[in-house]
């Protein structure tokens, strides 16, 4: 037999499952519209990885790898994924810049980082990818300045250049992949694309 007392016990508890779906539903949606939290997701994802790699390969240029993860990762917005390719192809021009004029000159000196300065800038307005142009640099920088840790000093460059496509490669992944995520739960709960 059913009395009163347990049907207010079963509205209680049907009234706080409900809540609770409200509030589990509030959370989600601050955490998949909050530009703030997707990058700090974005970026643990990418430190993750990069330091896993940079642990089990201590004896190659891994270190070049996590920061190119961390310069390619952008925050969810608008244009998260251009932003994220444009930073991908300017890491490659800097890096790749970097190795022609390691081919030119082995031991960099001023006149060789001025003229990969200028290469640099000069392909990244070719590519149309001139407000990328600072991240080309710091990957020019990467393999211009630092010093050869390398067997032999021929392969230094080749090994960051590796190393730093590597992190691109990763870090657009990671944008890529969690914008997808982020649609497919915006779908599903019913808000709104940017």
């Amino acid at each position: 037999m059913i009395t009163i007392s347990d049907c207010i016990v079963y509205f209680e508890l049907v009234t706080l499952q409900a809540q609770i779906k409200y509030m589990l539903r509030n959370l989600i949606t601050r955490i998949i519209t909050s530009p703030v939290i997707i990058y700090t997701i974005r970026c643990f994802i990418g430190f993750y990885i990069g330091y896993l790699l940079f642990l089990k390969f201590p004896n190659y240029e891994i270190l070049w790898t996590l920061i190119s993860i961390m310069l390619v990762i952008s925050p969810e917005g608008k244009n998260s994924k251009k932003l994220s390719i444009e930073r991908f192809k300017s890491n490659l021009v800097g890096s790749i810049v970097g190795l022609v004029c390691l081919e030119i000159h082995p031991s960099p000196n001023f006149y060789i980082c001025l003229l990969g300065v200028f290469l640099t800038i000069m392909t990244c307005y070719l590519f149309k990818i001139l407000n990328m142009a600072r991240v080309a640099l710091v990957a020019l920088i990467i393999i211009l300045v630092q010093p050869h840790t390398a067997a032999s000093v021929e392969a230094t460059p080749l090994f960051r250049c590796l190393a730093v496509t590597l992190g691109c490669v990763i870090g657009l992944t990671i944008t890529v992949t969690t914008s997808m995520v982020i649609r497919s739960m915006k779908k599903h709960y019913g808000i709104p694309r940017d």
